[in-house]
Order: C-alpha cells, then structure tokens, then sequence
C-alpha cells in the first residue's frame, strides 16, 4: 500500500491522541509534501508555549517527529506545486491542503497511481475523494 500522509496524521501518532488510523505503518512507502514538517513542529512549538508540553515531552515529541520524518519520502515545494495549488478545486480547501492535495496529485500521476489520502481532516478528505483518491480516515 502507497500512502500520502497530511500532517494531521502524523500529529495524532505523535501525541498519542485518540483515533489514530489503524493502518499507521502499514503501508510499503509513504509519502507527503515537506510542509509535513513545518506543520507539525509549528504545532510542538504552540503546544510548548502552551505549557501543554514540559521540556522531557517537547525533546521527545521532537525525536519521535525526526524519526518520522526519515520513513516518509517527502516531496519539494516546486514552482509547479505552487502554482498548481492556487487553482481552483473541486471543493473548499485551505490553503497548506491545497499544497498537500496537489503533491498527492503529482505522486500518484508519477510514482504511486494506487496511492491513498490519509487525513484526519473531513473537508480535506472530501476535495481528496472529489479528486480521485480512496481516502484513510480515522
């Protein structure tokens, strides 16, 4: 199994948060875009200054994220992406989704045309499915 991976995923094993996908690992290759990163790490660093993680669980949380992030083949931002992303689809995306739905795209179109949307994000699944793909929910 080919699996695109949104942040939302990653998070949610990351924290130990309930409702994670089962199939977490599962797959031969996963991938996502390298906002993957920035995304999770502006979510450690909300939690830090939230005092809703102590120095122990910010340094873990930041191993466990670099560990990863070396399993899932992350892919560039290019001119293409970007402006791809700012088009028009077929349903209401934010932004950063937008990235992440059009990397999927291109993934699946050269690399991985079994490839799976894995979010935890409903509108973001629903433009994923209205863009062809079989989505992994929690």
């Amino acid at each position: 199994m080919n699996v695109y991976l949104d942040s939302s995923i990653v998070l949610r094993a990351l924290l130990d948060q309930p409702r994670q996908i089962s199939a977490w690992g599962e797959w031969d290759r996963a991938y996502s875009s390298e906002l993957l990163g920035v995304e999770c790490r502006r979510v450690i660093d909300c939690l830090r200054l939230e005092n809703a993680l102590d120095d122990q669980a910010l340094a873990d949380a930041v191993e466990q994220l670099a560990r990863i992030e070396k399993t899932i083949a992350r892919v560039r931002l290019t001119t293409t992406i970007i402006q791809s992303a700012s088009r028009s689809m077929p349903a209401v995306v934010k932004s950063l989704d937008a990235f992440h739905l059009v990397t999927a795209m291109g993934i699946r179109d050269r690399h991985a045309p079994d490839l799976l949307f894995a979010t935890h994000d409903v509108q973001q699944a629903a433009a994923a499915r209205a863009l062809g793909f079989t989505c992994i929910e929690s």
